[in-house]
């Protein structure tokens, strides 16, 4: 059983306190909670109609979940008479504790006596609502919320946010979403939102799970949250807030200014095939997919609408996206010419037009043959009108011959409105009883697609290593960076790929060291950060005479100079950075390389650590790609010297995490087909605890 059982699905509810208590009472009566409910208060002798005990020790027995609504002091004294009963779990609404700062001593202070408090049973919060049961009607809730208790036997999603404030907005969405569970995380003193999402998740009328994320509890936590939901079949999506958030510390890197905390939780949550999106409505329309159809399995979609201007507007939804609509095959065609007729252009997204509005058979047999395809989802475009000042019964008819399209062929569907509110809410509910699904909106609804069919393909893959990150990296008090001669030996011990180089006190060693590696070399400052902004690198010096001026020149630039062999056959230059995040440990980033690194800011990031179908797939995802690919027919680059290169580089990372803040390598020089990939510049920066 899980820690949180008795407490997620209560037989018994004490509730301490007074005004909020009282409205706990209320609104779990009103949810219609079959169980025992508990007032607890020094001097009342009625909470509504129900009797009020004067402390833990009073109550019948140890009840399954409480709630908390008195101030921060006398809340550490309720958790430990509730513990001491062997309560299932508690809600500690009060506020004033670790979230009012590092100044507030005894804030902190009272955070830890609140843990010690409570020994093993489970306190949520503090500084937080608690929870929404609509399955069982049990509200540790004191505010007002707009959602319905499910139906027996009914099912829904679980969700929980870090804010009080949002989870309230969720619960009044008018969008159909079925909500069997939301909860609220506050500090998290205790009870981390992993813990929390293990618990909803094991219970069985929980079919997908919405998390709002302001940080992360555990590594380990959220690893073992994704494997058991992966176990279960149950898909997550999250909302990560900080894309705004600036790097940690300044940057003496290209890989620091691009792999910022926000990139690192990104990565960590594709890793775990947790769908990320950017909005509580996409949150929302994400979760009502999970909900009906679960992850998909592929990115193919059709789409279907009475409109030219629709269906133009469909397709544009899906550019730039890893979801498409593919052409229809040629039976597909000729069952739709048969309904359609002549005047009617055949595609996909298909403009049906109005000829077979109102023939109910025409459209059952137009939508049959249409979902009858190899897709992964069939959208019908679909706005129904105001109810207010129109009837719309014909929009009826079209959403059922769509669902009974849908039940003949098994296939799976959605409506999707051009505009948000015009998916009626009941309307919606119905929908997801017949099994298709309500979309609000083209944006929403592609954004929601995407992120279905995200979690089915991630899901298709084995489930990746645990990154085995400490939760509590602590980042080097003291830094040291060394120069690209010094960075360039670690890499050549490690076996990575440099190319032939050494350090040169002055000019004439650096002509003797050129002519002994042979021309075309290059020559450094070294000591310098990013050489090319000013200007302390010379490239494709071919005599000895250039050497020389080029190293009267740089000399006074840096702490000495570096003379390295040119690599020739260059086809793309790609940046392979590391750094050390706070939660994650060592994060590898792989972009676009050379002097815009930064501006064209075509990168992605990964958690290590990373398998060489990884590291293919994150440089396949790069716009740069089809460049290494020959594009236009410029020579093939050398991809698997690259991806050989890139394994070797974040072995060595990884051999040597307990030191290593930052390495910058940009470029890596890919060649050509044949001849390599090469370490051109490296920066590494240690640090000492």
């Amino acid at each position: 059983m899980h820690r949180l059982e008795r407490f997620l699905r209560p037989k018994s509810i004490a509730v301490f306190g007074g005004e909020a208590a009282a409205a706990v009472v209320a609104r779990s009566i009103k949810m219609g909670f079959a169980g025992e409910i508990w007032p607890v208060h020094p001097s009342k002798d009625k909470v509504g109609d129900r009797q009020v005990y004067r402390s833990a020790a009073d109550l019948p027995g140890p009840p399954d979940a409480a709630f908390i609504g008195v101030n921060r002091n006398i809340t550490v004294e309720v958790v430990k008479g509730l513990a001491e009963r062997g309560a299932g779990g508690a809600v500690c609404y009060a506020a004033g504790f670790s979230e009012t700062g590092a100044l507030d001593e005894d804030g902190k202070r009272l955070q830890a006596e609140l843990v010690v408090a409570a020994g093993e049973m489970p306190i949520i919060g503090p500084n937080c609502y608690g929870m929404i049961n609509y399955a069982d009607g049990a509200l540790l809730w004191p505010d007002e919320h707009g959602g319905v208790r499910l139906p027996e036997s009914g099912r829904g999603v679980g969700i929980i946010t870090q804010s009080s404030s949002i989870a309230i907005n969720i619960t009044m969405q008018k969008r159909g979403l079925p909500i069997a569970f939301i909860m609220t995380a506050g500090n998290q003193a205790q009870t981390g939102l992993s813990e929390m999402a293990l618990g909803l998740i094991e219970d069985d009328r929980v079919t997908a799970l919405g998390l709002h994320i302001e940080g992360f509890d555990s590594v380990a936590g959220f690893e073992r949250l994704a494997a058991r939901a992966r176990e279960l079949r149950k898909p997550i999506v999250a909302l990560k807030v900080g894309r705004s958030e600036q790097a940690q510390r300044a940057t003496v890197s290209h890989t620091a200014s691009l792999a910022g905390s926000d990139a690192a939780s990104g990565a960590f949550l594709r890793r775990l095939g947790i769908a990320r999106v950017e909005s509580i409505p996409i949150l929302i329309e994400t979760l009502k997919l999970l909900h009906v159809t679960g992850p998909l399995p592929g990115y193919r979609l059709s789409s279907m609408s009475c409109s030219g201007g629709e269906a133009s507007v469909m397709a544009d939804s899906a550019e730039g996206r890893h979801i498409h609509f593919p052409p229809l095959n040629v039976d597909q065609s000729a069952k739709l010419r048969a309904t359609l007729g002549p005047l009617v252009a055949i595609a996909n997204p298909l403009d049906y037009n109005t000829f077979i509005w109102s023939n109910e058979r025409a459209l059952i047999e137009t939508f049959t043959a249409m979902v009858s395809g190899d897709f992964d989802l069939n959208m019908l475009v679909l706005d129904f009108p105001r109810d207010d000042r129109c009837l719309g019964a014909d929009r009826f008819t079209v959403a059922r011959a769509f669902e009974t399209a849908l039940k003949n062929t098994r296939a799976r569907g959605a409506i999707t409105s051009t505009l948000p509110e015009n998916m009626p809410e009941n309307y919606a509910a119905q929908m997801i009883g017949s099994g298709a699904v309500p979309l609000s909106g083209f944006s929403e609804a592609m954004s929601a697609v995407e992120a279905a069919a995200f979690i089915g393909a991630v899901w298709r893959r084995p489930q990746p290593d645990s990154i085995g990150a400490s939760p509590h990296v602590v980042t080097a008090s003291k830094r040291l960076i060394l120069d690209e001669a010094e960075t360039k030996a670690r890499l050549i011990n490690a076996g990575c790929p440099v190319p032939k180089g050494v350090r040169a006190g002055g000019p004439d060693e650096a002509v003797a060291f050129s002519e002994a590696i042979g021309f075309a070399v290059a020559v450094k400052a070294l000591g310098v950060a990013h050489k090319s902004e000013i200007g302390a690198v010379r490239l494709n010096l071919m005599d000895a005479e250039s050497v020389k001026a080029a190293a009267r020149d740089l000399l006074p630039l840096g702490t000495g100079l570096y003379v390295e062999r040119m690599v020739r056959n260059c086809v793309a230059e790609l940046i392979v950075g590391f750094t050390r995040d706070p939660m994650f440990g060592a994060v590898m980033t792989l972009g676009t390389g050379g002097v815009l690194v930064e501006l064209l800011r075509d990168s992605v990031t990964l958690m290590l650590p990373a398998t060489r179908d990884d590291i293919e797939a994150a440089l396949r995802g790069l716009k740069l790609y089809p460049v290494l690919e020959g594009y236009r027919g410029r020579p093939k680059a050398d991809v698997k010297a690259a991806i050989d290169a890139i394994t070797g580089i974040a072995d060595f990372v990884r051999k040597n995490a307990h030191e290593i803040e930052e390495l910058d390598i940009n470029p890596l020089i890919v060649c050509a087909q044949g001849k390599g990939a090469w370490i051109a510049d490296a920066l590494l920066v240690l640090g000492e605890k």
